[in-house]
């Protein structure tokens, strides 16, 4: 048993080293209790072996999905790269005090809109724009009609 779970755990939800004992009695495995400081922090857990499947296929990944830390900057293929580029990036040189209070001190205006509504002056959001002749591709949402009460 101990075998055959081992080809699973490689990476995924608990490593081969945390796996202490499989037996009739269940699964034992070290754990860690991040609320507490010092060596009493890590533990060790005995589960039913039928709960302690059901905990671990809770962290194995369905078909066609990839863990997060392979991909983005921190790929194997190129992190010492983007490490050094990021580094040299954060790195700018600093704007100096005397630079940035010869700057403009007075705070930026807020632009009047640019396509003012005709009945209130408030801005509009452009959806769509088209030639003459040409048919929209957005529909307007239909008016509600009137609602006509006959009380005679």
């Amino acid at each position: 048993m101990l075998r055959y779970l081992a080809r699973y755990t490689h990476r995924v939800a608990i490593s081969n080293r945390r796996l202490i004992a499989i037996d009739d009695k269940g699964v034992t495995f070290k754990w860690k209790d991040y609320r507490i400081e010092g060596p009493e922090r890590y533990k060790q857990m005995t589960l039913q072996p039928h709960e302690f499947i059901r905990r671990f296929l809770m962290h194995v990944l369905p078909a066609g999905f990839h863990r997060i830390r392979y991909y983005g900057f921190l790929n194997s293929q190129s992190r010492a790269r983007n490490i050094t580029r990021i580094r040299k990036l954060l790195a700018a040189p600093l704007i100096a005090v005397d630079a940035i209070k010869t700057l403009d001190p007075t705070p930026e205006q807020p632009k009047p809109p640019e396509h003012p509504c005709p009945c209130c002056g408030g801005p509009m959001r452009i959806i769509e724009t088209f030639l003459r002749g040409q048919q929209p591709h957005h529909r307007a949402s239909p008016v509600p009609h009137a609602i006509r009460i006959d009380t005679s």
